[in-house]
Formats: C-alpha cells, sequence, structure tokens
C-alpha cells in the first residue's frame, strides 16, 4: 500500500559533511544542516569549531528549560544575533535581570487583557478577507497577507494613535535587519570572541538605527500623551511593575521589549497561519471540515474571542501546523558546568541544543511524524509536554503564547468560513529557516467563494 502524500518538509543530513560546507548551508537554510539521525535518536552529539549536543529526549529537554534553566541560558550565538536589535529585553536578559521583568511584564498579557485585544484581531481578519475577496479567481501569496494581517494587529496593539510609529517603514526595517543579520557566521560556528565584529551585523545596522528610532519615539510619545479607550500593549507595558520591588521599566527597557513583541508578535503568527493555510490547501478533507466547523460556530460573521471554544478543530489546525513547521526551528544553550544528558556527557561551555523542528517530527516520540494529522492534538494530555515545543517551556515559555494561539484561530476561522483554498501547480513553498521557518517563494493559493449552508 503506497504512502500517503506528505507536506513539504526540509531535506536532513545523511552523512557527515565538512565544516565549510555546514557554514554554507546554514547560512541558506539553518534547518538543512540537521541530521535525518535526530529524528530518530534521543540525542546526537559533535564537534563543529564548538562541542554540540542535539536534544530530543523530552525528559533531557525538562532538565535544560526547568530543571536546571540558571545553568543553561540561551546560546552566545543566539544573544550576539539579537541583541543588537532588542537589547536586554525578555527574550535576552537572564537570570535576576530577566525575572524582573517577566513578573512587570506578566500582567499585560492576562487572559482579560488578551481578550480585551481581540476586536482588533477580529477587525484584521475582516479586513484580510475582504482582500483576499477582492483578488477574485488570481491567486494570492497567502504568506504576504498573513504578514500584512498580523503586522496590522501588532501596531494596532502596541502603538494605536501614535502619529510617530510608521508600520510600514519599521516592518521594512525589521526584514532589513533579520536578512543582514540572521545570517550564521563562521565566527560563531568556531567560537571566536563575541568582541569580534560580524560583518553580516555591521550591514545591517541601518534598519537597526531606524528600529530603534521610531520605537523609542513611540515610547516618548506615549508617555506625554497617554491613549484613549482599551488599553494596549504599550499602555499595559508603561503601567507594568515588579511586584516584588516596584521596578518598572525605562525607556530604553520598554524600547527594547516593544520591539520584540512587534518582531515576535507578529512575525511568527503570520508564518503559522502561512503554513496553516498551506496545510488547508494540500488536504482538502481537513479544510472542509474545519469550514463546516466555522461556518456552524460563525452564522456568517467575523470571528470573536467568544467563538474560541467552539472551534476546536480549527485549534487543531494551528497546533498541527506549529508541529510540522515551528517558527523558531531550533533554540541553544550554553552550558555554564559539567553536566549528563541522556547519559551523555556535556562538558561547560558546550552548545546545548533543541532542534524543536527534527523534535516535532521525532520517530520516538510521534506516530508517523511527517503526516498532517489535525486529530492527533485532540487529546492534548496524550501528548508529552516537552515533545511539542512551539512556544519554548519552562519558565521562558512565550509570554505571549495565548495572544498569537487566539489571532490565529480568529484569523484562520475567519477565512476559512468564506472561501475554499486551494493549492497552485507548481507553486509550493520552500521551508528555508534563517531566524524564523518561512516559506520561501510564498504560499500561492487560489480562493474561491464557499458554499454557505442554508439559514
Amino acid at each position: 500500500m503506497a504512502a500517503s502524500p506528505t507536506p513539504v518538509s526540509v531535506s536532513l543530513v545523511r552523512e557527515p559533511w565538512g565544516l565549510l560546507k555546514s557554514l554554507n548551508a546554514a547560512r541558506q537554510n539553518v534547518l538543512s544542516i540537521l541530521p535525518d539521525i535526530a529524528t530518530k535518536q534521543p540525542i546526537v552529539s559533535g564537534k563543529t569549531g564548538i562541542r554540540w549536543h542535539m536534544l530530543m529526549d523530552p525528559d533531557g529537554i525538562r532538565h535544560v528549560l526547568l530543571e536546571e534553566l540558571d545553568n543553561y541560558p540561551k546560546s552566545d550565538v543566539t544573544k550576539n544575533l539579537l541583541r543588537p536589535a532588542i537589547g536586554e529585553s525578555l527574550f535576552i536578559a537572564e537570570g535576576a535581570h530577566w525575572r524582573w521583568q517577566r513578573r512587570a511584564a506578566a500582567p499585560t498579557f492576562s487572559h482579560r487583557n488578551v481578550t480585551g485585544l481581540a476586536p482588533v484581531m477580529s477587525a484584521a481578519a475582516e479586513a484580510s478577507l475582504a482582500r483576499v475577496e477582492a483578488a477574485g479567481p488570481r491567486a494570492t501569496d497567502m504568506y504576504d497577507e498573513m504578514v500584512r494581517a498580523t503586522f496590522e494587529v501588532i501596531t494596532r496593539v502596541t502603538v494605536s494613535g501614535s502619529e510617530s510609529f510608521d508600520p510600514d517603514e519599521v516592518h521594512r526595517a525589521i526584514n532589513g535587519y533579520i536578512s543582514a543579520a540572521g545570517k550564521v557566521s563562521l565566527f560563531d560556528i568556531l567560537g571566536l570572541p563575541d568582541w569580534l565584529p560580524r560583518p553580516s551585523r555591521i550591514i545591517g545596522g541601518k534598519s537597526l538605527g531606524l528600529m530603534k528610532s521610531v520605537a523609542d519615539d513611540a515610547v516618548i510619545s506615549r508617555r506625554e500623551t497617554p491613549s484613549e479607550g482599551v488599553p494596549d500593549l504599550l499602555d499595559l507595558l508603561l503601567d507594568g511593575e515588579d511586584p516584588e520591588t516596584g521596578r518598572s521599566m525605562s525607556t530604553a527597557e520598554l524600547r527594547d521589549n516593544l520591539l520584540t513583541f512587534i518582531v515576535a508578535g507578529h512575525e511568527t503568527t503570520a508564518l503559522t497561519l502561512a503554513w496553516a493555510l498551506y496545510l488547508c490547501a494540500f488536504d482538502q478533507g481537513v479544510q472542509t471540515r474545519a469550514r463546516a466547523e466555522a461556518q456552524e460556530a460563525l452564522k456568517g460573521r467575523t470571528a470573536t474571542a467568544d467563538d474560541l471554544p467552539n472551534l476546536p478543530y480549527i485549534r487543531m489546525i494551528i497546533d498541527e501546523a506549529l508541529r510540522l513547521y515551528p517558527p523558531a526551528g531550533i533554540i541553544s544553550r550554553t552550558a555554564q558546568k559539567d553536566d549528563s544528558l541522556c547519559e551523555r556527557e556535556v562538558k561547560k561551555g558546550d552548545t546545548v541544543m533543541i532542534p524543536i523542528y527534527a523534535l516535532h517530527r521525532n520517530e520516538l516520540l510521534w506516530e508517523e511524524p511527517s503526516a498532517f494529522r489535525p486529530e492527533r492534538f485532540a487529546d492534548r494530555k496524550s501528548i508529552s509536554r516537552y515533545a511539542y515545543l512551539p512556544f519554548g517551556d519552562g519558565p521562558r515559555i512565550c509570554i505571549g503564547a495565548s495572544f498569537a494561539i487566539q489571532e490565529a484561530v480568529i484569523i484562520l476561522a475567519t477565512l476559512l468560513s468564506k472561501r475554499v483554498f486551494k493549492p497552485v501547480p507548481g507553486k509550493e513553498p520552500d521551508p528555508v529557516m534563517i531566524l524564523t521557518l518561512r516559506p520561501e517563494g510564498g504560499v500561492w493559493l487560489t480562493a474561491e467563494p464557499a458554499e454557505q449552508p442554508a439559514s
């Protein structure tokens, strides 16, 4: 019996590569240097300039991300790539500096506050649907469309009403910085000192300056003129303080965290939605079931936060898209002391990578790991917590995870309730990761009107 067709994936390495070949491949697609054996074993170790370990064992991952958090801070490579853009924000900071920021920012992403921001997500979903409908029979790059929709959301919930903030300008700057600075450097692979300048980061300096300038202006402007109506994320951050120390964020700290939320808050959700739409076009049976659920729940209107409990299958599609195409395909840590993982010796200074892309496709953890099967998430309790890490886990789990899921379900349900998405022959996306796992070439789909149930 022939195997069922599977959605696009990255070809993993099946034979040892040298340093230069690995570097060249990593600059084009970081995931392309993952060994295929990482989908079949709990740990893989090696040395490419520096000693490294790829960890796919849930118990070992729990040890790194939860039990020994302080002994496994984010790797120097990760910090070197992102610190110029987002400083010592929540994503980069370690130890006490991270803890007080996390305590100060946590109320910003409470269930109440996230739900309060849902109307912005619904408005973006409605606007996106209108643009797709206006395209008529023409194919649309749904990756570009989802980037536009989610960027509308993040700018409206971070700096709503700020005249000093040009969303298009910031979006161009973010893409410019990621394209220039996100390339893996030979200096990083060889473990050379941080003070040696990386050429790619120098190239990204102009975009970096623009990003910081507009974010600074937004923070200063909001301090002088508070917004009216429902508070947005910047309002909530300005009001936030560490309940233990009473400390609040300075303008620079607010700027860095604001940029973190803007970059992460639209890019990752846009990718999730783009891959989810690709998968729905790939499997029309899944799409038909999802559409029936959305039409039953929405009755012809745009989705809202109140609809989420009635859209469980849509949520399963989002979860499965995050499994197959996690926005952050690899996370890495640097061991601060000698340790042991899966009975493998780990020395101080070793890089410990959690290749989430390989973890989510590991044959020891998933049945038919390369297949698109949303129903595998029908019973979330059956999935080992540290086998599925689209938002990381432990104390440093993504602070905006509930925000992202709510937004993705609202937009996907709204689109599927009104349109039938179909693939364009010869236009399959190519999964490529630089900093995030993007669909190279776009997600080109046609979108026909969906038949509506009789009222």
